[in-house]
């Protein structure tokens, strides 16, 4: 038998392909005629009520006299304001990834006693199956650690004897161990593909227990385990910020609505990971720093405004870059005067970039915060508000982490799965409907043709 490629797009595909683009395109005027509220928005962006939550709340606008006006962006958890709560455990020198974990699956802020005993729970359920980094890591390692997240995940499905039980005991504890596991199954998955694809050395670190997710993260992933303690506390704030984002983000959304079918827990996550990989979602923040790369070989002087904004209309001209006509991490779905968790960012970044003795880049991004809403508003008419989201700056921390590119969207899956879990219990708990919304067919209607009788 001949050996297969998998690989190989054959002058066959494309000639299929072609038939799949001719007869897969829908008219775009009857979304309008049908009044089709495309990507679950209306004709304003603002998205199709879907749900009810608890968990996570994103405010961008107010209502005065019947009108929307955009305001400065507010996110909560569980009700909090996410500023106050990074203020609360920054002005007390800990982490807050724990406690916000605790908030967002429990509804309410945890004792000392609570959240010391929940910090030790993680760190129990933070170890791996015998042999799972031998028998299913390493082996067939992926380029793409979402992929070798997911893999994972649905194979922890294989290793746990009540792997179907839906019932609200057994998936908390499906939850807590996949928050406690996220973090290796993402550093192994990239040590074993650095190993076999790149030849470097492998390292696997066991994690320790007496540390917060945000430092065995560090621990687990350099050689020498070492990191300084701002290094730890901003990775912390990363996850903090990333946790949660309302139930209408793409992701999660997703875990409502596979959670809603029945199915198990790691089907449900693996689900959510394949949303968030997507460069729409998840992917975001690579492109923010790859166009940074590009921008940086492409200026001269990074304080000439007209440099930088000639830089910026190639952009958006698609004569720059990856010609999308994007800037990337500029605007969001929702928020429009601001991202309040890129205005979180932005005082750490500052403070790390001094660390890192890169205040120049950083004076480079600021600029290109400033500069890009009013080159936005000029070449493309929008005056509503475009600000920096949390993509903006994420990607630039992550670098002067010294994170790989590989893992920037898995430490985002490492955080959000957080939420994710929340919005699974909560959708098991409150639901109870399959989630199923309609779509209408413009397919006209035709008669079977006998195979004979076709051209």
């Amino acid at each position: 038998m001949a050996n297969v490629n998998y690989s190989e797009i054959t002058p066959e595909l494309i000639k299929l392909s072609e038939h799949c683009v001719k007869n897969g395109m829908i008219d775009p005027e009857l979304y309008g005629k049908y009044e089709v509220k495309r990507g679950l928005r209306d004709i304003n962006g603002k998205g199709v009520l879907a749900g009810l939550t608890e968990i996570g709340e994103i405010r961008s606008y107010i209502i005065e006299d019947s009108e929307m006006i955009p305001c400065e962006g507010k996110l909560f958890y569980r009700g909090i304001d996410i500023e106050e709560i990074v203020k609360g455990f920054i002005s007390e020198n800990r982490y807050g990834f724990e406690e916000v974990t605790y908030l967002l699956l429990f509804g309410d802020l945890p004792s000392q006693q609570e959240l010391d005993s929940f910090k030790k729970l993680l760190a129990y359920y933070r170890t791996l199956p015998t042999s799972f980094v031998r028998d299913i890591i390493m082996k067939a390692p992926s380029n793409d650690m979402m992929n070798t997240l997911a893999r994972s995940v649905l194979t922890l499905y294989a290793y746990d004897e009540n792997a179907n039980d839906v019932s609200i005991p057994n998936v908390l504890r499906q939850c807590l161990q996949l928050i406690a596991l996220f973090p290796l199954l993402s550093v192994y998955g990239y040590q074993a593909y650095r190993h076999y694809h790149e030849g470097e050395s492998l390292f696997i670190h066991t994690p320790q227990p007496e540390l917060s997710t945000a430092e065995n993260i560090l621990f687990t992933l350099r050689p020498d385990s070492k990191y300084t303690p701002l290094e730890a506390k901003i990775l912390d704030i990363a996850l903090v910020l990333h946790a949660e984002h309302g139930g209408g983000n793409n992701s999660t959304f997703t875990t409502h609505v596979v959670t809603s079918s029945g199915t198990d827990t790691y089907s449900a996550i693996a689900a959510s990971l394949g949303s968030l990989k997507g460069p729409k979602h998840g992917g975001a923040n690579i492109k923010v720093m790859q166009m940074f790369e590009d921008m940086k070989e492409q200026i001269k002087d990074y304080g000439d405004e007209e440099e930088i904004k000639a830089y910026l209309l190639k952009l958006l001209h698609k004569e720059a870059f990856d010609k999308a006509g994007l800037i990337y991490g500029m605007g969001h779905a929702v928020y429009s005067l601001s991202d309040p968790r890129a205005n979180i960012f932005k005082s750490f970044v500052e403070t790390l970039s001094k660390e890192k003795g890169r205040m120049d880049e950083f004076k480079l991004y600021t600029m290109v915060e400033r500069l890009a809403p009013q080159v936005i508003a000029r070449e493309r008419r929008i005056y509503k508000g475009v600000s920096a989201n949390v993509d903006f700056y994420s990607g630039f921390v992550y670098s002067m982490l010294d994170l790989p590119p590989e893992l920037f969207t898995p430490i985002f899956a490492v955080a959000r799965i957080s939420g994710w879990s929340a919005h699974r219990i909560e959708e098991l708990i409150s639901a109870g409907k399959i989630i199923r919304p309609a779509y209408k067919s413009v397919a006209k209607h035709r008669p079977y043709q006998p195979l004979a009788e076709r051209g």
